[in-house]
């Protein structure tokens, strides 16, 4: 009668067994925080918040002071800005962190076995 005991968890602060990761970062992950230049693109929606720019009357579309006809027109600009970020950006995955195992000790792979 064997007695196997279960696999340690290698997320464990005791386990001994390094992580392939560092925890809370999302570095390895995919979702790390990274610089586009498509990014800037998203300062465009902004420009909808400087009431000053439009905060009057004339001129006037189909009877509607600028006030409200800008903003309608802003809508569908700063959608248009965010689905460009987006198409642009979401295939962007940082390289994988190349695995090491200088500890000596069983790595990730042979405790999940």
């Amino acid at each position: 009668m064997t007695d196997n005991p279960p696999p340690r968890d290698p997320t464990d602060w005791d386990s001994g067994i390094p992580a392939d990761r560092i925890e809370g970062t999302g570095q390895n992950q995919g979702n790390a925080i990274q610089f586009s230049w498509w990014n800037l693109l998203l300062l465009v929606p902004l420009l909808m918040l400087i009431t000053a720019w439009y905060n009057r009357d004339a001129p006037r579309l189909f009877g509607m002071p600028m006030f409200y006809w800008y903003q309608f027109v802003f809508v569908p600009i700063g959608v248009a800005c965010v689905a460009i970020v987006y198409v642009m950006t979401k295939g962007r995955r940082p390289p994988p962190a190349p695995r090491s195992n200088d500890t000596g000790g069983p790595g990730l792979e042979d405790v999940q076995r």
